[in-house]
């Protein structure tokens, strides 16, 4: 039973719920989704993925020169990155989850903190490994938060794989006819 809903009001109401933060595009999002899945199921609880965008051209830039049908496209564009991280992270939707599915503009840390609002909502974010500073959402929500966070890491690749990759040329990834 997925919901997809584009919104900006503040949730007040009801039993508390596992809020992912959900880009779509990187590995420690796609952990994210399945730690916050897996909590959803065993606590008996809705998930609530959420995937925060703004305008390519960023907020300023777009309120300057507003134009409703390139925000609508790029509303489509997030859309299919949040259903595109539920097929690549589940097959569909997740088995045994009551989900909902939200695309919210606006910075991904206080989307997150307003929808996530209730001290009984967990909030679950993924973070990159290896990166020189800790990821601004999860520093954002950590600070402003009104619930529980979860900071899940990225998966770390197989030590092989890194390797190869390391002594990789160009050549080696060339099309040959």
């Amino acid at each position: 039973m997925d919901g997809e809903r584009d919104e900006r009001h503040e949730e007040t109401a009801g039993p508390g719920r596992v809020v992912v933060g959900v880009s779509g595009d990187s590995l420690a999002s796609l952990a994210a989704l399945r730690v916050a899945a897996r909590e959803a199921r065993r606590s008996g609880r809705t998930l609530v993925a959420v995937l925060a965008w703004e305008p390519p051209e960023g907020e300023a830039l777009y309120l300057r020169h507003p134009d409703p049908a390139w925000a609508a496209h790029w509303r489509g564009v997030a859309r299919e990155r949040l259903t595109g991280a539920f097929d690549e992270a589940f097959g569909g939707g997740p088995p045994g989850v009551v989900a909902e599915r939200r695309v919210t503009r606006g910075r991904p840390g206080p989307v997150l903190c307003r929808v996530a609002s209730r001290p009984e909502d967990l909030l679950v974010v993924g973070v990159r490994r290896g990166g020189r500073w800790p990821g601004r959402v999860r520093r954002y929500a950590e600070a402003h938060a009104a619930c529980p966070v979860v900071a899940v890491p990225a998966p770390l690749e197989p030590v092989a794989l890194r390797r190869a990759l390391r002594r990789a040329r160009a050549e080696d990834f060339a099309v040959r006819l």
